[in-house]
C-alpha cells in the first residue's frame, strides 16, 4: 500500500478512535450522577451528608433497611405493586388502543391523517397542572380518588397519543402487500393486526411500551394529587422521606435506586427491540 492510500486510511482510524473516546466520556458523563447516588445508598447518613462526600467511609446497609421497613417503618411494598399495576395496565391499554389507531393513519390512511396526527400530538401541548382541577374535582364527585384504576385511565389516555405518533411511523415501514395477501386469505382485521401487522412491527411496538411504562412509572403530579395510602405509588412514597428536619439523603438515594430497578431492568431487557424500533424507517 503506497503512503498516499495509507494516509486516508490512517485519518479514518484516528477519526473512529477519536469519537470512540468521546462516546466513551459522554457516557461515564451520564453514569457518573447514578454511581454516586448507589455509592451514597450504601453510607450512613452523617457520611452522606458530608460536604464534599467522603468516597472512603463505610458502607452499611441502613438506607435500605428504612426504605424496607425493618425495624418498624412503612413497608415499600404497597406503593411498588400500585405502580407496577397501574403502569403495565395502562401500557396494555395504549398499545391495544393505538395499534389500530396507527393502523387507520398509515396503512389504511383515512382522509386529512395528518390533522388527525397533528391533534393528538396537540393534546399533549396542554400543561398536566391545567387539567388537575377538573379531574380532582370528578375524582371526587365519583368516588374515584385513593383509586389505583384513575391512575390506569389517566395514565393511558396521557401516553395514548404519543403511541400513535410513534406507532404510526412504525406501521407506515410495514409491506402493504403482505396485508393484501392477508386480505385475500379471508383474514379480518383483528387477526390481521395480531398475526401480520404487530410480529413485523414488533420492534416498534417494544420501543413504545417501553416509552409508556417509563413515564407512567415516572408520573409524580396526578398519583400525589389522587391517592392517599390504598393507591399510593413508589414515586409518592419515596417523597414520604423528604422531611424538613433530620437526614435523609442516604434513605432516598437507596429508596431512588430501587424504584429505578425496574425501569432500568425493562429497559436492559428489551434494548435491542429498542433500538431497532427507534431507528425503524431511519434507513431506506
Amino acid at each position: 500500500m503506497s503512503t498516499a492510500s495509507a494516509a486516508p486510511v490512517r485519518s479514518r482510524r484516528i477519526r473512529g478512535a477519536g469519537l470512540g473516546v468521546a462516546a466513551w466520556l459522554i457516557g461515564l458523563l451520564f453514569f457518573l450522577p447514578i454511581a454516586w447516588m448507589a455509592l451514597t445508598s450504601f453510607h450512613s447518613e452523617a457520611d452522606a451528608a458530608t460536604n464534599p462526600p467522603s468516597w472512603a467511609a463505610a458502607l452499611t446497609l441502613d438506607g435500605y433497611r428504612e426504605f424496607f421497613g425493618v425495624g418498624g417503618g412503612a413497608s415499600p411494598w404497597p406503593a411498588l405493586i400500585n405502580s407496577t399495576v397501574a403502569s403495565l395496565a395502562s401500557t396494555l391499554c395504549v398499545l391495544l388502543l393505538a395499534l389500530p389507531a396507527a393502523y387507520a393513519l398509515s396503512i389504511r390512511p383515512v382522509k386529512k391523517w395528518t390533522d388527525v396526527l397533528f391533534f393528538f400530538l396537540s393534546t399533549k401541548m396542554l400543561p398536566v397542572v391545567a387539567g388537575l382541577l377538573p379531574i380532582y374535582l370528578f375524582a371526587k364527585n365519583t368516588d374515584f380518588l385513593d383509586n389505583i384504576w384513575l391512575l390506569v385511565i389517566l395514565y393511558t389516555s396521557m401516553n395514548l397519543p404519543i403511541a400513535v405518533w410513534m406507532m404510526q411511523s412504525f406501521l407506515a415501514e410495514v409491506p402493504v402487500a403482505i396485508i393484501e395477501a392477508a386480505h385475500l386469505d379471508g383474514a379480518r382485521l383483528p387477526t390481521i393486526l395480531a398475526r401480520v401487522v404487530a410480529p413485523i412491527a414488533a420492534p416498534g411496538i417494544a420501543a413504545t411500551a417501553l416509552i409508556c411504562f417509563i413515564f407512567s412509572w415516572n408520573e409524580l403530579l396526578f398519583a400525589r394529587v389522587l391517592t392517599g395510602v390504598v393507591a399510593e405509588t413508589a414515586p409518592v412514597f419515596l417523597t414520604g422521606f423528604i422531611t424538613s428536619q433530620g437526614l435523609f439523603l442516604a434513605k432516598v438515594c437507596a429508596a431512588s435506586l430501587v424504584i429505578s430497578l425496574p425501569v432500568l431492568a425493562a429497559g436492559f431487557a428489551a434494548q435491542d427491540k429498542l433500538v431497532q424500533g427507534l431507528s425503524l424507517g431511519a434507513v431506506k
